[in-house]
């Protein structure tokens, strides 16, 4: 039944990637398309030009705190609900993943939540299986046709006004990223503290769409291609177990066992016993051994 799901377009309509309506803010749209460009454009600049410890450093610290703000706020929060906040730490999490130059908190987890719905059938903008390698990484954010939030699909959080603020005027946080960048370190510090760091992020985060569908190993037998990738796990602070987390999306830990490294979790951990979050969700046990693929014969 999964390889049926996967390769049978009427089991998964179509018409789903087309979602009503149209963009209303044309001139934002192609401001964060040539954004994209400009940013990989301004990475080779980079990478061809001066450099020292400092700036590396700079690109570094931004991208993990930045990562953190995707991984654990717009991914395991906001998208899954995997534990629980206050009002003002929710504001915190959601500033910092603006940063990030991903778009909003309520569009993100918006569409990460059809990626689960729909996993890898022709619904699921994501799947490298039915749309191919590059759509699956980051063609599909350039369609105009993805680009409206459907507030029906994160009701929890839209009826938040100040979460609805930033999802709509999320350039503040990037340009906040910006301006922070530069004054740290003057325009060697805006081109790696920001420019290279965004994309890597970028792309650290595509590759979660694309690459963890297609390269790592299989414990469990979900009804996707999702797979556990620890070189994913160590860019992305732990989302590279990508098929333990579509087992059991609601967990906070996406490393299910001490080996399997994920620092976004040791984060929200550390968050829990200072009292800044709390019920935090793990898999139980049944969970963990519930569906195991079974070892290959020899």
């Amino acid at each position: 039944m999964a390889m049926e799901r996967l390769k049978n377009p009427e089991l998964s309509p179509p018409a789903a990637l087309d979602p009503a309506g149209r963009l209303s803010r044309p001139v934002v749209f192609y401001f964060d398309r040539l954004g994209i460009v400009l940013i990989h454009v301004g990475t080779v600049v980079a990478l061809c030009g001066r450099t020292s410890r400092g700036v590396i450093a700079l690109a570094v610290a931004f991208y993990v705190v930045r990562m953190f703000g995707i991984t654990a706020g717009y991914h395991r929060y906001f998208a899954h609900r995997a534990f629980k906040t206050s009002r003002w730490f929710q504001f915190v999490l959601a500033l910092l993943g603006t940063t990030a130059s991903q778009k909003g908190p309520l569009w993100w987890a918006a569409a990460h939540r059809d990626h689960h719905r729909y996993s890898d059938t022709v619904r699921d903008v994501h799947s490298p299986i039915q749309h191919g390698f590059w759509h699956a990484h980051m063609g599909w954010w350039f369609g105009r046709k993805y680009e409206e939030l459907d507030s029906d699909k994160i009701k929890d959080f839209a009826r938040y006004p100040e979460l609805r603020f930033l999802d709509r005027w999320y350039h503040l946080g990037v340009f906040g990223c910006m301006a922070a960048a530069a004054a740290i370190a003057g325009w060697d510090g805006f081109l790696w503290g920001y420019v290279v760091s965004t994309c890597a992020l970028m792309h650290g985060t595509f590759a979660i769409n694309s690459l963890a569908h297609v390269y790592g190993s299989r414990r469990y037998a979900t009804t996707d291609t999702s797979r556990n990738n620890l070189w994913l796990a160590i860019v992305t602070l732990g989302e590279g177990w990508h098929n333990n987390h579509h087992h059991y999306m609601s967990s906070a830990n996406q490393g299910f066992f001490w080996w399997e490294l994920d620092l976004s979790y040791y984060v929200l951990r550390l968050l829990s016993w200072l009292g800044v979050v709390w019920e935090v969700r793990t898999p139980p046990a049944h969970v963990i051994n519930a569906r195991l693929v079974p070892p290959a014969r020899s």
